[in-house]
């Protein structure tokens, strides 16, 4: 890591050989409020294999109108700490020069260990905390795919496992992949997009499919939140990626960003082994920090929900955003000042550090609520999971707005 190393904090009692059986299929929004088991349905088999020649099977395509993207308010009000606010209204691209292709999170609520096709409230609620942000500077392609489940995820926790096909979903999102680039990419340049299981979904699709590969010069950029990739020690390239390095600079294309929240004052505990670990001897977790590629503490450009809209999955719900309290009529809320972020590392760990920078006499909340809560108990291996995009969303649209101009001018 090119940053200097911190001194651990101490911190709550680590939970990581419990979870580490769920490795990459962790869940974006973690254990969503467990609830009674749902009754049993059928398993989801290969004959079930998606179409993506169908609108049916995306999320989101340009040109659908009216998909989970088009739907979607990114409308935003800028909060600041004297109570003042302006409102940002979202407009998106319609000649946006690149693609951005999005794998989502562990979200469906089905029964069984993989997800079926069926659109759910999840599914559309996903793409507009992580996705639909993106149309300001890219065409959006979200594949649905048959993903390993939060029923999947709570069996895992429990330590009462039920049958999850992971190949199944990794094979939906490659094949998915495969029509895009034989029937929608026409040379553009694409901005891989993921977290959490998507993030290790699209992780080994690179490696498997890109990486040394002919398509490698139309990657702008690999965006995996919510992941450990792994990298040599001290080192930018190699690792899971061999030919595709962490991106350092303003501009840089060809490259990867890959980060896991925690809070700045509460660490991974020593032993957790999912977000920020390394792998294996010689080997680190990467950091790379959205607001500040090349290192060091910036502010973040966070979109956090203003309401319902807040990813409030195993957590507490976002209290209220303004003293007194006020009613924010857009789905989005801006806080300038509040949040900044480093990497750090610390013990076997590198990690995106979240610092939050109070008024106390202020008219805004202090209080940004984002930890996995399961049955009561804080889960110190997982950080700030659940908002991993929303910390950095608007750090990450100027980051892609800065490589599609870097790209563009090198093609032309």
């Amino acid at each position: 890591m090119r940053q200097a190393r911190a001194t651990r904090r101490s911190g709550s009692g680590s939970i990581g050989s419990t979870l580490s059986r769920i490795a990459w299929a962790v869940a974006a929004f973690a254990a969503a409020a467990l609830q009674a088991a749902p009754a049993v349905a059928a398993p989801v088999t290969a004959s079930d294999t998606p179409d993506y020649a169908s609108p049916a099977a995306w999320l989101c395509r340009p040109d659908q109108s009216g998909d989970a993207c088009g739907r979607s308010n990114q409308d935003a009000v800028i909060l600041r700490a004297d109570g003042s606010t302006t409102v940002e209204r979202f407009r998106a691209d319609p000649k946006a020069p690149i693609d951005c292709f999005y794998v989502y999170p562990t979200v469906s609520r089905d029964p069984g260990g993989n997800a079926s096709m069926k659109v759910e409230q999840e599914e559309i609620a996903v793409i507009n905390q992580q996705f639909a942000r993106f149309g300001a500077v890219c065409r959006r392609f979200a594949p649905l795919y048959r993903q390993v489940t939060l029923s999947a995820l709570h069996a895992n926790i429990r330590g009462t496992p039920i049958p999850a096909d992971r190949q199944m979903a990794y094979d939906d999102v490659k094949r998915a992949w495969d029509y895009y680039l034989a029937h929608d990419n026409n040379g553009r340049g694409v901005v891989l997009v993921g977290h959490s299981q998507g993030s290790g979904i699209l992780a080994q699709l690179v490696k498997n499919e890109i990486d040394g590969k002919p398509i490698q010069r139309q990657i702008v950029s690999v965006i995996l939140a919510g992941y450990r990739l792994q990298v040599p020690v001290g080192k930018d390239v190699g690792g899971d990626f061999k030919a595709i390095p962490l991106c350092r600079a303003v501009g840089q294309i060809g490259c990867a960003i890959n980060f896991s929240s925690f809070r700045a004052d509460s660490p991974p505990p020593p032993d957790a082994k999912l977000f920020g670990a390394s792998a294996g001897p010689g080997l680190e977790a990467a950091c790379v920090n959205p607001a500040a590629l090349a290192g060091g503490d910036a502010p973040l450009h966070a979109y956090l929900g203003a309401g319902a809209e807040m990813v409030t999955a195993s957590g507490e719900r976002q209290g209220p955003w303004t003293n007194p309290p006020k009613a924010i009529a857009e789905p989005f809320v801006e806080v300038p000042g509040l949040l900044s972020a480093e990497c750090r590392s610390e013990g076997n760990h590198n990690f995106l550090a979240i610092t939050i920078h109070p008024t106390p006499s202020g008219k805004r909340t202090n209080v940004i609520v984002g930890d996995v809560i399961i049955d009561g108990k804080k889960l110190p291996d997982w950080g700030l999971h659940r908002i991993d995009m929303n910390l950095a969303m608007g750090n990450l649209v100027d980051v892609v707005r800065a490589q599609a101009k870097t790209y563009l001018a090198k093609k032309r």
